[in-house]
């Protein structure tokens, strides 16, 4: 089964006989492309990785598919974590880190924070926005409270991270789970709690469910690939310069001797130098 499997994935199951569902998220190929170039310290690059994760989970798990973007913030040194999700399980993200440490908890690197999620749907006028404060010491933590109060229904997540991949496993209680079996979800968090990071980073979502649930009769449903990819567009940032207006624009290219403009998210770095400027707001050629 896990030749058939894409690279980096979102696979859904269902615990049949308990309502409870779940998921593996698993990225490999889509998580190391995110760090190129980054130079992240480890720390950062472990809470990065695990919300990737996490997004793709909330992501793939969605009722109503559309583009989820979250964003941590706080006052310590870390103190932007996005990730950004398109309906297609198109990932990206970053972090923005000054002088934080190799390692520490999530308190010490974020500080006091909060927890922005915006969902939006084709057809809505503008999109969903929530904000809540950071409650737990950790990502798992953070989301898992999240989930129970957004959705109403208890959660569980377990999450490790290496340079090479970010897994999650996923499990939440169905309304119905208790009248089918009064101990199940307390049974199925405990197993769960026994899950080692070396076989979320090393097996494949099947091989996990199997050890973890072996007397469960588990329904896993196909994968559905994530993927990480975001070409460079400078014509978009050309629009941009152009609805700053040649003044300000010229003014900009004066006082740096070059424009040079950033896309955080998808990590491009666009250079106009003085011929640049010139072509951008030159007339239209008429023929």
């Amino acid at each position: 089964m896990s030749n058939a499997l894409p690279p980096s994935y979102v696979q859904r199951f269902l615990l049949e006989d308990l309502d409870i569902r779940g998921a593996v998220v698993r990225l490999t190929d889509v998580w190391q492309a995110m760090q190129v170039g980054r130079n992240y310290p480890p720390a950062v690059a472990r809470l990065l990785g695990e919300m990737s994760a996490v997004s793709a989970v909330i992501a793939g798990n969605l009722k109503q598919p559309g583009r989820l973007t979250f964003q941590v913030s706080g006052h310590g040194p870390v103190s932007l974590l996005v990730i950004d999700c398109a309906e297609t399980l198109n990932l990206r993200g970053y972090a923005k880190a000054e002088g934080a440490p190799a390692g520490g908890s999530l308190a010490e690197l974020v500080g006091d924070g909060r927890l922005q999620l915006s969902l939006d749907i084709e057809g809505l006028d503008q999109p969903y926005q929530s904000l809540v404060p950071l409650e737990g010491d950790s990502i798992g933590e953070i989301f898992e409270h999240y989930l129970a109060q957004s959705e109403q229904q208890p959660a569980g997540l377990w999450l490790a991270c290496s340079p090479d991949a970010a897994v999650a496993l996923f499990v939440q209680k169905l309304p119905g789970a208790d009248l089918k079996d009064l101990d199940g979800w307390a049974r199925v968090q405990q197993l769960a709690h026994t899950v080692r990071d070396d076989e979320l980073l090393g097996l494949d979502a099947a091989e996990i469910l199997r050890r973890l649930f072996a007397e469960e009769n588990v329904r896993l449903f196909d994968a559905r690939a994530v993927t990480h990819d975001w070409p460079a567009d400078p014509e978009k940032v050309a629009s941009m310069l152009r609805a700053l207006g040649e003044d300000e624009v010229r003014t900009i290219l004066a006082e740096h001797g070059e424009i040079v403009v950033h896309d955080d998210l998808s990590n491009h770095t666009y250079r106009f130098d003085a011929a640049d400027v010139d072509a951008l707001f030159r007339p239209p050629t008429l023929h």
